[in-house]
């Protein structure tokens, strides 16, 4: 992260440690650095061309494998398969 939000907060003579958490927090709301974090937090990144062409090209070869299968008659198209529980 490049840009760094800070809220420093320093005690001051004999203040005590609740009215201190009290100053962080009302610095932290008033710098929004409680919002900026909560945006981050599901960020995700987007993935790349390379990747995308590899996905692809992953599938593909699987699917080209399936059809294979099934013509060699290793897979029975019309089985379906259950996730989860069975019943």
């Amino acid at each position: 992260m490049n840009n760094v939000i800070r809220a420093e907060v320093v005690r001051k003579g004999n203040e005590n440690s609740m009215s201190l958490i009290r100053r962080f927090s009302r610095r932290a709301m008033s710098a929004a650095i409680v919002r900026t974090v909560r945006n981050r937090r599901f960020y995700d990144r987007s993935i790349s061309k390379n990747m995308q062409q590899k996905n692809r090209l992953h599938s593909l070869a699987k699917r080209a494998k399936y059809e294979e299968d099934v013509k060699l008659g290793k897979i029975d198209p019309n089985a379906r398969r259950t996730r989860g529980r069975r019943r």
